[in-house]
């Protein structure tokens, strides 16, 4: 995926998003927003929206002298655990546990503060166990979990975090053995080491740090230590849009589960907005 025009209103209102949550002071936050257009200006259109976005953010984190999104992100870190125990009986009562665990970690992806200003948790449940995922290609899925010994998960947001771990425990309990991979410092609402502890995710599986700062998983930006993880990965699954944009075409056995929550991508998979799916590369 790469820059379209339509990107770049985006960009300035994901821009205000993190400035809101991170200082009431009006005057401040226009000097911040009028700064970011530099870099909204030198967008390289031949890559993924992604490189640009992590360019601005790492100003606006440089500006504030903090990270803008580490309240709420600890805020749906709290929520999402408190849904916790009631997700973990439907997926210990379905007929097919790795189905709805699988269902349950799509509908944990709604949880973007990137995006979206406000959150409808349990209506994204309700969809996600009810109606048919626009792409879906869990038998697949399925039968190459069956298959796999060992699988590295690709998270995404804080709060989906506890969604990846029902589906994490769903593997584990099934023989696999799960090496969890959060960004290496914050970016966005994105999992952090600090995350996957609060989560309590780090008390069930291996938790890796990429060793970025990117927005998705822009591998030359990530530590060698985790690129040659990554080479080395036989099967891979990927939460999120941010991860789907930098990592198709990689050429790796790979499962993306992600919302498609962009006008733009879901042009590009000709799907409408909102689109659930659970897709092969």
């Amino acid at each position: 995926m790469k820059v379209h025009l339509d990107c770049f209103p985006c960009f300035l209102r994901q821009s205000l998003i993190a400035l809101r949550l991170g200082t009431n002071d009006k005057s401040f936050q226009e000097t911040v927003l009028k700064s970011v257009l530099a870099d909204i200006e030198n967008a390289d259109t031949t890559k993924p929206p992604a490189h640009t976005t992590t360019f601005i953010h790492r100003r606006i984190r440089r500006m504030l002298g903090k990270d803008p999104f580490q309240e709420i992100k600890s805020e749906y870190n709290r929520k999402a655990l408190a849904l916790y125990p009631s997700l973990k009986k439907l997926v210990e009562k379905s007929s097919d546990p790795l189905w709805t665990a699988s269902r349950l970690a799509v509908a944990g992806n709604v949880i973007d503060f990137g995006i979206f200003t406000s959150i409808d948790i349990e209506g994204a449940i309700a969809k996600a166990l009810k109606n048919t995922f626009t792409e879906d290609a869990y038998p697949v899925f399925a039968e190459s979990v069956h298959d796999a010994d060992e699988i590295m998960y690709l998270l995404d947001n804080a709060g989906e975090i506890v969604f990846d771990r029902l589906l994490i425990e769903t593997l584990i309990q099934s023989g696999k053995k799960i090496r969890a991979v959060v960004k290496g410092s914050p970016v966005l609402n994105d999992a952090t080491i600090a995350d996957a502890n609060e989560s309590g995710l780090g008390e069930i599986c291996e938790v890796i740090e990429n060793g970025s700062d990117a927005v998705g998983t822009i591998l030359e930006w990530t530590s060698p230590e985790f690129q040659q993880t990554f080479r080395d990965a036989q099967f891979i699954l990927s939460k999120g849009q941010g991860n789907f944009e930098t990592l198709q075409g990689t050429g790796k056995n790979i499962f993306y589960l992600f919302q498609s929550k962009c006008d733009v991508l879901s042009q590009e998979l000709s799907l409408p907005p909102g689109s659930m799916l659970l897709k092969k590369s």
